[in-house]
């Protein structure tokens, strides 16, 4: 059996453009949640959201390839080569036919997408950009840091809503795990937060209204959460197999031991309100791992009234009620707020954190526990704790399911 470990983690998010920022940053119960400032929101019923902020892509690009890339690129392109230096690869001395590149995203160039329409109307068909294309499809993020990298195996995309770093993990760890790969670079990026989605999500009363108090907008199971709200960012996982990782000297931070995945077949938007594949996926992954119990959960947690009563109902039929009160749970969206196709990468990168720390990172915003979200859900601040096994969920639009477990090392 090839076992498949993390070696290197990079991420940019609302709470910080690094690996350590955002750790800290969550440890300390930090919020990235304010006032939307990359567009006039003043006429949109949500006017919030958890943006990147002092990210430049000239930092660490030549201005004319940054010109040429969405943002969600930009953001991946950074957050794999903090990974790539963070697992010490070099690609020189590698066989970069046996390192591939799945990175998701939910939904793409958007902000490109918005920019060249409004050319096209405003002006004429000659003024859409040449690069539009390639800025735009989902793909260019994993094509892009496949060409960064250097890296000539596998290299595709994968798109399944709030579900797809999920997806793109889950996959990159069968081409190690099945002997295709010996390394991955994988996760998921996004950058979503422009006027059209602003608007979509908050028409359709998906994302948090609580305008006058950006900071306690995302406020998983609590009974007062009106919705999620709208994240950006990247996060970025080096998977390696074992073997491999220690030939060239690297210590993992941890064991992927199980991935499960399934469908809800239920509704375009709503989880299926009796759990049962939510609870399932969760098994899926535990049977891979070989365990009947973890110990930690890291939610989907999205802050939305159905989401995170139903999430509850299927960690208690995963693990039976009696056991999932002694399990304790957090999410990661309370403060960097709902990243989509991002989502679950940053996610799994807390586990493997939580694993090296020993420590569980808080829910915040959670001052008034609903009822019917009554397990252990980190309330407001940070848990020291010894942590040899994690869970990771992410539930996407239409129904899809992933779970991923990580081992502590043995």
């Amino acid at each position: 059996m090839r076992r498949v470990v993390i070696t290197g983690v990079g991420l940019i998010t609302p709470v910080g453009l690094s690996r350590e920022d955002f750790w800290k940053a969550l440890l300390s119960g930090k919020s990235g949640v304010s006032h939307i400032t990359r567009f006039d929101a003043t006429e949109y019923y949500v006017r919030i959201a958890a943006e990147v902020k002092n990210f430049s892509p000239n930092d660490f690009l030549p201005p004319k390839k940054a010109r040429r890339m969405d943002r969600f690129s930009q953001f991946a392109i950074r957050a794999s080569r903090e990974a790539v230096v963070d697992a010490e690869i070099d690609f020189n001395n590698e066989d970069v036919e046996r390192a591939g590149v799945i990175i998701g995203s939910g939904i793409g160039g958007l902000e490109t997408f918005e920019i060249q329409h409004r050319k096209l109307l405003e002006s004429s068909p000659r003024f859409v950009s040449p690069f539009f294309i390639p800025m735009m499809i989902i793909n260019s993020a994993s094509a892009e840091v496949g060409i960064d990298l250097g890296i000539k195996g596998a290299n595709f995309s994968v798109t399944s809503a709030c579900a797809t770093s999920g997806h793109a993990i889950g996959e990159a760890y069968r081409q190690i795990k099945d002997g295709i790969a010996d390394i991955m670079i994988t996760g998921g990026a996004e950058a979503a937060i422009v006027p059209t989605s602003v608007a979509g999500f908050g028409n359709m009363k998906a994302i948090s209204q609580r305008n006058n108090e950006p900071e306690k907008a995302s406020r998983p199971f609590d009974k007062e959460r009106d919705g999620f709200v709208l994240g950006e960012g990247a996060g970025i996982l080096v998977l390696e197999e074992y073997k491999h990782a220690i030939k060239r000297g690297k210590a993992p931070y941890c064991e992927v031991a199980g991935f499960g995945m399934n469908c809800d077949a239920f509704h375009i938007t709503a989880p299926d309100p009796n759990g049962i594949q939510g609870a399932r996926v969760m098994k899926l992954a535990m049977e891979e791992a070989g365990l009947k119990t973890i110990d930690y959960i890291n939610a989907h947690g999205t802050s939305t009234p159905l989401n995170d009563k139903i999430e509850t109902i299927a960690i208690k039929l995963a693990f039976g009620e009696e056991n999932a009160r002694k399990i304790p749970i957090s999410s990661t969206k309370s403060m960097i707020g709902h990243l989509l196709g991002a989502a679950g990468a940053c996610e799994l990168i807390v586990c493997a954190l939580s694993i090296r720390d020993n420590i569980a990172h808080p829910t915040i915003n959670l001052e008034y526990p609903d009822p019917e979200c009554d397990l252990d859900y980190i309330p407001n601040k940070a848990r020291n704790m010894k942590i040899e096994t994690t869970l990771s969920n992410s539930f996407g639009f239409g129904g899809h399911n992933t779970s991923i477990v990580l081992k502590a090392m043995s």
